[in-house]
């Protein structure tokens, strides 16, 4: 069984864990007026599509590389529904190489912030990290759980120095666990164990793991619980790390970090629910809540058309400005931008995908959009351009083995409530 605490040995490795620099907030231009972002939205058009695969498989999570190299091309990681990870060249969106998780399947997927690692967990009890740029089959890094442990979730800190995965319940065991991600030559085709487990906090599987964009200390943590818990990691003792707990009364699918210096995290249900906290409020007497809604399905008002699902979100930098993914299950992509008074329907992306989309990625260096949906289809958007060669493909069946390890979006709970 997993030590509850941090061991005091280990305290060291959070204490000079380096903030990144506030010189981003200084550099990013004057916002815009929303006339402008809705304006940039609605100019998204198709600029490629990835090359076709004959296996029916759902893409559930995207991530770019943070590097930049001229000489070499910007990569590409999607997380496929059958436990794999592929690899493209953004441009092009060709398939480069992928990698698997046997004996496990692979849950997330996440670049490095310093290099081209990819990382994932597996339900084999560990995270595997890959170097994107070899076509090598094995890991170059393993993160050992405890045993039993079956991850469902990961993320890494913004500085690459601690990787934390939360695991599946498994008897009364709902774990945060935690490792050192810093990478020696000492290391290499070596596995890590754990630094130490958070065991007190979710009563159910942790679905959700999100580090803060630049405070490595903080961490945000979403399970079937209904409860999204906020950590500062440099603190030893887990009940003291625990910064506040909110609660979203239903299971949690999706958690983020938005506004100023990110000091607001939002969250998003299996229900189509979805929640707004701001930390600036925790030690004031005003409310942290900024907007709940139950049910996202039932309030919006989506012009010319209905909402079926939530994606996720995006924090757009520029204009200090939260905005909601969500769409239809014909594939058509709905933008929502959250205010205090609701979500608002900004535009809609048509002709794209045949199916409901599943994982985004936005670049905020050039406003591209990557979307990945059950029809098997990786698509980049780009203001102003026009994919000229490609026609919207069909959605792609899928087996029915696959639909029990992925989320199926569906009707019942809104009808049921529709009723009462």
């Amino acid at each position: 069984m997993p030590n509850k605490g941090f061991h005091d040995t280990v305290f060291f490795l959070f204490q000079p864990l380096m903030l990144f620099t506030q010189d981003l907030y200084c550099t990013l231009s004057a916002p815009p007026d929303m006339e402008r972002i809705e304006e940039q939205f609605a100019n998204l058009n198709i600029v490629k599509r990835s090359s076709g695969t004959t296996e029916p498989t759902y893409l559930l999570g995207i991530d770019a590389s943070k590097t930049v190299q001229a000489e070499k091309e910007s990569l590409i990681a999607v997380l496929c529904s059958n436990g794999s990870i592929r690899i493209y060249d953004k441009e092009r969106l060709y398939i480069l190489r992928e990698f698997r998780g046997y004996p496990g399947l692979l849950n997330g997927v996440k670049f490095a912030n310093s290099c081209d690692n990819i990382y994932s967990s597996c339900t084999d009890g560990t995270v595997k990290c890959w170097d994107a740029r070899l076509a090598s089959e094995k890991p170059v890094q393993l993160f050992k759980g405890y045993p039993s442990n079956i991850f469902i979730s990961f993320d890494i800190s913004c500085n690459d120095h601690v990787i934390c995965a939360g695991t599946e319940k498994v008897d009364d065991d709902a774990l945060l666990v935690f490792w050192d991600a810093r990478i020696n030559s000492q290391d290499l085709s070596t596995s890590k164990d754990p630094l130490g487990a958070y065991s007190e906090t979710h009563s159910d599987d942790v679905t959700q793991v999100r580090f803060h964009p630049s405070n490595p200390n903080m961490v945000v943590s979403g399970s079937t619980d209904g409860l999204v818990n906020v950590f500062d990691i440099s603190i030893d003792n887990e009940d003291d790390a625990l910064v506040t707990t909110c609660n979203s009364v239903s299971s949690v699918s999706c958690i983020g970090w938005s506004g100023k210096d990110y000091k607001q995290i939002y969250c998003m249900t299996h229900d189509e629910g979805f929640c707004w906290w701001d930390l600036n409020h925790l030690d004031t007497d005003e409310p942290i809540t900024r907007l709940n809604i139950q049910d996202v399905r039932e309030v919006i008002n989506v012009k010319g058309g209905i909402l079926d699902y939530l994606v996720g979100g995006l924090y757009h930098e520029k204009m200090d400005k939260l905005f909601v993914v969500g769409g239809t299950n014909t594939g058509i992509i709905h933008l929502l931008s959250c205010t205090t008074a609701g979500l608002i329907h900004v535009t809609s992306l048509h002709g794209g995908h045949a199916a409901t989309v599943r994982s985004f990625c936005w670049n905020m260096q050039d406003d591209s959009l990557l979307t990945g949906g059950e029809d098997a289809q990786l698509l980049l958007w780009k203001p102003g351009a026009l994919d000229k060669t490609f026609t919207k493909k069909d959605s792609m069946k899928i087996a029915s083995s696959v639909y029990q390890r992925v989320r199926v979006h569906s009707n019942d709970s809104f009808k049921k409530r529709k009723k009462q």
